[in-house]
């Protein structure tokens, strides 16, 4: 999924080391769309995307993400995590929206219908 918006909070990096021993960070940020009634949105980056899209506050950006819920203590808990971050500037230089990509077992388009010119009448062939 994607969001386009801009950059209204930074918040501090976290890091730390997990069960497993491996060293993690995580950096949290909070977007504000364009639409007629802005809504705000908490979302991070986590391990090495944290270093690979720094944000700064005032950046216009489209976020591509995911969105995950998880039970805790008979709670529900809903994140969304960054995994593409690109300036509204650099997508406008590649020329606006990117083309939809194709995906396993997506029905191809159908075939372009040829010009038949002025000649061509509206007559059914049978």
């Amino acid at each position: 999924m994607e969001i386009e918006g801009k950059i209204i909070l930074a918040l501090p990096e976290q890091s730390g080391t997990s069960k497993a021993g491996n060293e993690w960070k995580k950096r949290e940020y909070v977007l504000e769309t364009h639409e007629s009634y802005p809504r705000k949105v908490h979302f991070d980056l986590f391990g090495a995307k944290a270093d690979q899209y720094p944000l700064n506050v005032g950046d216009e950006i489209v976020l591509s993400f995911d969105i995950n819920s998880r039970e805790y203590n008979g709670r529900w808990f809903t994140s969304i995590s960054g995994w593409k971050v690109e300036k509204a500037g650099e997508r406008a230089a590649m020329g606006g929206n990117m083309p939809p990509q194709d995906f396993p077992g997506a029905v191809p388009p159908p075939p372009a219908v040829a010009d038949l010119g002025s000649g061509a009448t509206d007559d059914l062939p049978f």
